[in-house]
């Protein structure tokens, strides 16, 4: 038995050893051919300048490595290996569009996956473009606008709690709209997602279907958790010690059990919800027109052959996706916009303007998209405060990165493309191309929906799937669900605007987590929270 262990010890840390020269920074000097490409020096060899990253507010000092090294630059990540980061808009066209060429990091893979599965947000190659055939049916314009009055039912709903919290106090309340948001985000995935109300806006604070609501509790914790340790890392580049349990993963697995166990139930009543509705002939009129029901039905559409179908293993992997990206996103955004107008007291008065010349409290999908202002608003907090502020890459193969503006390296040499090795880490800087100066002006740090009312010339090469903007990405994975999030937010902020006004209670700072999420400068402690002075608005 001792020589079995011995033997296993050994080749445990011989193959521990070949992954970690292949991965580190020991034989960059001489492999690197992102070697030259300027940037700032490396202050440790375990964690190179990723601490200088992570103590700053999200992409603050990657935006002064820009200025002074210039829009393509590297600057080195865990284990001091060379990452690219560039904000030429050629050369990140040419990594969105050639996802096959350019996939996901194997770390972000590895945690990803321990929460969600293998979904649409960590599926690659083949296996992504038959799950994405499949599920584009579910998010066009059409199913959209039939599932527009569950998001304006329950932000009336979000209304009224705020309005009795108002009552109570007898004036203007410090209220967390973030912990609102949040929980009007859930029961709207829910809904509009599942057909299940966890009834997270329960006035009696108790949600249904707690189970369900405990385990993707579980899971967005794991997804925000940035005490990523050096060991759980690793686990992501050296499988065996995967073997070694700690505590997060042992949380995750527990939770991915009840979402599994749960979402298999609901796969299997839907499947036989469509056969009957197809066997009576009431297609038409099939009640449940939420996402799984629509993903489901597509999935068994005669117009897609057997072997492009999505097995039911598939399927279940969309569910925790639905929620991590559904959920967290919008509530982020949508509490970075009532920031954003707390702040900006005469933006906030003309976009209620605007809301209350509408005659209805429910308004449809085409009513909402029809009001430029909300529009701009909506567009420019997704400019400045994009919800997830950066995404990495990898090259899976030799490759010259072509530059729409060519870089001067350390030896003084113009270079109009960039180099890069097969496995070279590169960066979707999200939220930096969204505030560069050279795209959208010297005003580009500054909240100002009213530059939306003409063209933005110089934005028009941003590879972006949306309003010439990087926060929903662009290329064959750009968020298939960003026009759902849009008009989310906008029913929202159609409905708390014009039952409210927010001003700034506390100052608040940014903390990237799964997505950029806001903080109490003085109360890191307390986690995500953004505490508003909010208060009725009361027509003249």
């Amino acid at each position: 038995m001792s020589v079995i262990a011995w033997a296993f010890g050994a080749a445990l840390v011989a193959f521990s050893c070949w992954k970690l020269l292949k991965i580190s920074g020991l034989l960059q000097p001489y492999m690197s051919p992102l070697g030259d490409i300027p940037g700032p020096p490396s202050p440790s060899f375990l964690y190179g300048n990723m601490h200088e990253i992570q103590n700053s507010e999200t992409s603050i000092v990657r935006e002064q490595w820009v200025d002074m090294y210039g829009p393509t630059l590297k600057y080195k990540g865990w284990l001091n290996v060379d990452r690219l980061y560039t904000l030429d808009t050629r050369a990140i066209h040419h990594v969105l569009t050639h996802s096959h060429d350019y996939p996901k990091m194997e770390l972000s893979r590895y945690f990803l996956t321990q929460v969600t599965g293998n979904g649409l947000i960590v599926a690659e190659g083949d296996l992504h473009r038959k799950q994405r055939r499949v599920m584009n049916p579910a998010f066009g314009p059409t199913q959209i606008r039939g599932v527009t009055k569950i998001f304006v039912d329950k932000a009336h709903q979000l209304r009224a709690l705020w309005t009795a919290t108002l009552e109570l106090t007898g004036g203007p309340a410090r209220i967390d709209v973030l912990s609102g948001l949040t929980k009007v985000t859930l029961d709207v995935i829910g809904l509009a997602g599942f057909n299940i109300d966890f009834g997270s806006l329960n006035p009696n604070g108790h949600a249904r279907h707690s189970e369900l609501t405990d385990a993707f509790n579980v899971m967005f914790g794991a997804l925000g958790d940035t005490r990523t340790s050096l060991f759980r890392a690793m686990k992501a580049y050296l499988p065996p010690l995967r073997l070694i349990p700690d505590s997060t993963s042992a949380r995750v697995t527990a939770a991915r059990k009840v979402i599994d166990r749960v979402g298999m139930q609901l796969i299997m009543e839907k499947k036989a919800e469509v056969i009957k509705a197809e066997r009576t002939g009431e297609k038409d009129t099939l009640h449940s027109r939420d996402l799984l029901t629509l993903l489901i039905r597509a999935n068994m559409s005669t117009d897609i052959p057997e072997n492009q179908r999505l097995s039911d293993a598939e399927v279940l992997a969309q569910i925790p996706t639905f929620l991590a990206a559904g959920h967290e996103t919008t509530s982020n955004s949508t509490a970075w916009c009532l920031y954003a107008l707390a702040q900006h007291p005469a933006v906030q008065s003309a976009l209620r303007d605007e809301l209350l010349s509408v005659p209805t409290d429910s308004p449809s999908m085409d009513d909402l998209n029809a009001l430029p202002y909300l529009d701009a608003v909506v567009r420019e907090t997704m400019r400045l405060h994009a919800p997830v502020s950066s995404t990495m890459r990898y090259a899976a193969k030799d490759d010259v990165i072509p530059l729409a503006a060519p870089y001067t390296d350390r030896n003084g040499e113009v270079c109009d493309g960039i180099r890069v090795s097969k496995g070279s880490p590169i960066i979707i800087p999200i939220l930096a191309m969204n505030r560069s100066k050279a795209v959208w002006g010297e005003d580009a740090h500054e909240f100002r929906p009213e530059r939306w009312e003409s063209t933005i010339e110089t934005a028009q090469h941003m590879p972006g799937v949306w309003a010439h903007m990087m926060s929903f990405l662009g290329g064959p994975r750009a968020c298939i669900g960003y026009r759902f999030s849009l008009v989310e937010m906008k029913a929202l902020m159609f409905v708390l605007v014009r039952g409210f006004e927010f001003e700034l209670a506390v100052p608040i700072c940014k903390k990237r987590m799964l997505v950029q999420r806001p903080f109490v400068s003085d109360e890191m402690d307390k986690g995500a929270q953004l505490p508003l002075l909010v208060k009725p608005y009361v027509r003249a």
